[in-house]
């Protein structure tokens, strides 16, 4: 991905972080995710960051109907800078993370008002260089093409055509609406190349379903 002045060194990165929760919200490294933040406990979550290095660490819940604050989450989520920041009149955050580096929570620390773990970014260093792959690209725009149309979904898809692979790979795993552990799936695949296979298979399974779904009724 492309990296910007402000992003941390790899071994600028901190090693505790505060985590955020959130079912069904994908941050990959290179993408953009925007937050809309009212809970108590995140506001404070976010003033400390923002006092500081400005990092947050998304992660989701295994259990979507436990309480964030408490549940078990999945090991494995991804460090994300704050690059926008808005406060509204009545109280909220409203902000964008941009995805820095994929990481594994080797322990969490004792509970406070928000939540703390111990980061491990040693199996995700890459995340950080810049490169190129090759995907099959046509596959995966047929089998996207086709999923838009099963779920109704309006896209430009002149835009769509032109980006670059790992812009496309990377829109479309956190903006298409997938379940959440298929959004793990898309967050834990080692490289961009196994991302955009994993992709790919989500959506043709999806596709097949819907069919057979259809010729049952």
């Amino acid at each position: 991905m492309s990296r910007s002045t402000f992003d941390p060194t790899f071994d600028g990165l901190p090693k505790t972080l505060p985590i955020f929760p959130l079912p069904g919200a994908l941050l990959l490294p290179g993408g953009h995710l925007p937050l809309n933040i009212f809970e108590p406990r995140y506001i404070e979550m976010f003033d400390t960051a923002l006092a500081g290095d400005r990092i947050i660490g998304m992660v989701q819940p295994n259990d979507e109907q436990a309480d964030p604050g408490s549940a078990q989450v999945y090991r494995t989520g991804c460090a994300g800078r704050i690059t926008n920041f808005n406060e509204t009149p009545d109280g909220r955050y409203e902000l964008t993370l941009l995805g820095l580096i994929r990481f594994d929570i080797e322990e969490e620390l004792a509970p406070g008002t928000y939540r703390l773990v111990r980061a491990d970014y040693t199996r995700f260093k890459s995340d950080l260089e810049e490169g190129r792959c090759e995907i099959d690209r046509p596959r995966l725009l047929v089998a996207l093409k086709t999923y838009f149309q099963t779920k109704t979904i309006q896209s430009d898809w002149q835009a769509i055509e032109q980006a670059e692979n790992e812009r496309l790979i990377t829109a479309l795993a956190m903006l298409c609406p997938l379940e959440p552990w298929e959004k793990q799936l898309l967050l834990e695949a080692e490289t961009l190349a196994k991302r955009a296979e994993v992709l790919t298979a989500i959506l043709e399974m999806t596709i097949q379903g819907h069919d057979e779904e259809a010729l049952r009724h």
